[in-house]
């Protein structure tokens, strides 16, 4: 706590040196900002962030690793009682010992007799640790913020050259954020790829790839770890598939076509209106569409489909009928029908965009030829903006297969290898939730199987990219 407010403190710091770097400029300038290098802000910029930055990176570093130094401290000179615990015991010892320090989490062990006394030891060792990491840290921050001031504070003068070196700031803050993208990227694509491979040295890839059983709960006994089709992923690759594509049939005709209408045959005013109102369904929460689904679309769906079996094949002990009486509320179609309600705007807004920017000389030009306005859009506007409509359409494809709540409470959770959309199915995104809920051991197979999930998930994403980047640059046309 003493740390993030010392964070608050360092701000206030470099605003008071920005405010008083830039009057000094201003001084030695006469007030005017004609003979100056650069303008004033930079000045005052570059003081701040000399007074502010090497503090700030202390405070930051420490904040997030002071949990591990306190802890490795007290791990150096381990009591006998706390060695004689296992591993894991030992962790839990010392994760309360810092807990109870730190105001953190810790369990509800009770600890009495030599390991009590251990316990008390190291609290008081603990408390002057953290006592002493927070103070030498708020001492050499405070020692770095005016070191820098004092470092930035005589270079000041009409004729220093302010702007680039502030610049260069500003390009290193973006080569370090570019870099934790970057290694963040590499860290997920490197943990998947791990771990998954421990999942395939136990289940087969072939067996997991066009296996058609996923049950993942057998894989709990030792004998069954490697049984034939306990790990078939190719029920939940198709309740994947089946829900994005009766999401995307909503979707993309609705929302392109609420585009084109919008950005070619709605007025001003029309427009103001509509547009808002249906970009407010991407504010919507998930689990709002779920309760929509799970308590309208599904029961609702549900009575029509079984008065269907019922009127048309003669009730239910009628062959189809007996099926369609069977409907219940949880279904693909339920799913992937308020899935691509959802997914309407993330097409109608992005789509309306790229319409719009489409030149108005081809609009013009193609009704001076004397084309009518429905062949200028399906002959012009459309192709033209064609590759941009295309990442429209790919972003909504990507939102449905990662979409989890209105799968978990409107389609179910039972992996079916099915095309019916009145079938109850499950997806790849669902069964990972599943998989690692709660506290889990990455040991076993039917844990580790979400990584195999995750891993082929996202292989697929990236070949959908390629494909559709392929396509953009194949009609991509350039328009002056």
């Amino acid at each position: 706590m003493l740390i993030w407010i010392a964070l608050i403190g360092l701000i206030l710091f470099s605003l008071a040196a920005y405010s008083a770097g830039r009057r000094k400029v201003l001084r030695a300038s006469g007030g005017s900002t004609r003979v100056l290098h650069s303008l004033p802000g930079y000045y005052g910029a570059y003081v701040a962030l000399w007074a502010a930055a090497p503090a700030a990176i202390l405070l930051i570093l420490v904040s997030l690793l002071g949990g591990q130094i306190e802890e490795a401290a007290l791990r150096a000179d381990p009591p006998a009682a706390v060695m004689a615990l296992p591993d894991s015991t030992q962790d839990v010892f010392y994760n309360d010992v810092v807990g109870t320090v730190t105001g953190g989490q810790v369990s509800q062990t009770e600890y009495d007799g030599a390991l009590g006394e251990a316990f008390a030891a190291k609290l008081i060792e603990a408390r002057d640790i953290h006592r002493n990491l927070v103070a030498a840290t708020l001492a050499a921050a405070l020692a770095l913020a005016l070191a820098g001031a004092a470092f930035a504070w005589p270079k000041i003068s009409a004729g220093f050259a302010a702007r680039p070196r502030v610049e260069r700031w500003i390009a290193a803050l973006f080569l370090v954020c570019s870099i934790v993208a970057v290694l963040t990227t590499v860290g997920i694509v490197a943990s998947l790829v791990w771990e998954s491979w421990r999942f395939f040295q136990a289940v087969p890839i072939f067996e997991f790839l066009f296996g058609l059983t996923w049950d993942p709960q057998i894989a709990i006994r030792a004998d069954q770890v490697a049984s034939s089709g306990a790990f078939g992923a190719v029920p939940l690759f198709m309740g994947t598939f089946l829900i994005m594509m009766i999401a995307m049939t909503v979707a993309a005709p609705v929302g392109l076509f609420a585009a084109i209408y919008l950005s070619e045959y709605a007025g001003r005013t029309t427009r103001a209106v509509v547009k808002p109102l249906l970009e407010v369904l991407a504010g919507i929460p998930t689990v709002v569409y779920g309760f929509f689904a799970a308590l309208t679309v599904g029961p609702l769906f549900r009575g029509f489909f079984n008065g269907i079996g019922a009127e048309l094949l003669g009730g239910p002990l009628d062959g189809v009928g007996l099926y369609l009486m069977q409907v219940q509320n949880q279904m693909a179609l339920v799913a992937g029908a308020v899935m691509g309600i959802m997914l309407i705007p993330f097409v109608s807004s992005l789509s309306d965009d790229i319409i719009n920017a489409v030149p108005q000389s081809l609009r013009d030009g193609s009704l001076a030829m004397g084309a009518t306005r429905s062949e200028t859009i399906t002959r012009v506007i459309m192709p033209a903006a064609l590759p941009g409509v295309m990442g429209a359409l790919l972003l909504a494809i990507s939102r449905a297969i990662g979409e989890t709540m209105i799968v978990t409470m409107a389609a179910g959770l039972q992996a079916r290898a099915t095309f019916n959309p009145l079938d109850t199915v499950t997806t790849v995104t669902v069964q990972i939730v599943t998989l690692l809920t709660g506290d889990q051991e990455f040991d076993s197979p039917k844990t580790l199987s979400a990584f195999g999930l995750g891993l082929t998930l996202f292989v697929i994403t990236l070949v959908l990219n390629i494909v559709a980047l392929q396509i953009v640059q194949r009609y991509r046309e350039q328009y002056d």
